[in-house]
């Protein structure tokens, strides 16, 4: 596989830490980056001090600004937020050679359209092979070379297999499956669940309620992910158990930092509004909840968390709407 061109677009802390992942798998990478300084930071400087403070990128890649420069690969690797793919892959129509898989790297479902990210890259890229990174993982710790697993999904198994075997290195290793629904809807179902864990630990519910709410949000993921035909199999693994426990357990995750806000008393404004991180659950809830209804799948938690989100219900007010639900057997 030398001599392999890989194209990652997107100049923020996982596009750049993706950049390294291919750079130190031995492929020739060129980052494109929106903002023009990164791409000089990071071609003349070795660093992304925006995104990335205090890391060395090593091995060295090319960055630019010019989407066709970066789009000239053989494989393209999608890392903006899930509410931007849509709009770089029509930038990039015109510069992406037919064939040349995508793979998309962001966790999330598209608002307005309930779309899933394989179906964005159908839609705006025909004759692109699509294909998906997700799994347990910070931007950080991969960028720093830290022991990483996750999953890349593609409806042909050799595809997905090809792409692992593009980024696969002694700190990276990606994992090949075919099950593209069950690892998008794990990967932005979990992202929901991860806010509301955050609450209860900025709540001072306490351990056994965190517990009980991971839990009881792996049940609804696994539900919506069956019911749009999901592998079981899929959600006990890297994109969907996997992801969940790491997202919902650690303050690195915007996800579960974001609830630890909202738990504390802040307002949602000030924790989503300008200069803030992206936390891709907040634009995921309200639209997994449009998904579920249209499927006839119970989503309680993602439920609480999109009124919490758009104002509509307290936290104290959620909490005793779940905790006086009716009865149910578990595992229903």
């Amino acid at each position: 596989m030398s001599g392999i061109r890989v194209g990652v677009f997107g100049g923020g802390a996982w596009g750049t830490a993706l950049a390294l992942v291919a750079a130190r798998a031995g492929r020739t990478v060129t980052l494109w980056a929106r903002d023009r300084a990164v791409a000089a930071e990071v071609g003349s400087l070795g660093t992304n001090s925006k995104f990335l403070p205090g890391i060395r990128l090593e091995p060295r890649f090319t960055a630019t600004g010019d989407l066709a420069e970066a789009a000239a690969a053989d494989i393209v690797i999608a890392a903006v937020p899930a509410q931007a793919t849509r709009g770089l892959l029509r930038d990039l129509a015109a510069h992406v050679r037919p064939g040349v898989p995508v793979l998309v790297a962001a966790k999330g479902i598209e608002r307005g359209t309930d779309a899933l990210m394989t179906e964005i890259v159908a839609a705006e890229l025909p004759g692109r092979p699509a294909a998906v990174l997700s799994g347990p993982s910070f931007a950080d710790d991969v960028a720093r070379g830290l022991p990483t697993a996750l999953t890349v999904a593609a409806a042909d198994g050799a595809l997905a297999e090809r792409l692992s075997a593009a980024l696969v290195s002694p700190s990276f290793r990606p994992y090949a499956a075919t099950d593209v629904v069950g690892v998008q809807i794990g990967g932005a179902l979990k992202n929901v669940i991860a806010i509301a864990s955050g609450i209860v630990v900025g709540r001072g519910l306490g351990a056994s309620a965190q517990a009980a709410l991971t839990a009881r949000g792996f049940a609804e993921l696994g539900r919506l992910a069956r019911a749009l035909g999901a592998e079981p199999e899929t959600l006990m693994g890297l994109s969907g158990l996997g992801d969940l426990v790491l997202s919902a357990t650690s303050r690195q995750s915007r996800n579960f930092s974001l609830g630890i806000g909202i738990g504390e008393g802040r307002s949602v404004a000030d924790l989503t509004g300008t200069g803030a991180k992206l936390a891709e659950g907040a634009f995921t809830a309200s639209v997994a909840l449009d998904l579920a209804e249209r499927h006839g799948v119970d989503l309680p938690i993602t439920g609480a968390v999109a009124a919490v989100l758009a104002g509509r219900l307290s936290v104290d007010a959620a909490v005793e709407g779940l905790m006086t639900r009716p009865l149910r057997r578990e595992g229903t």
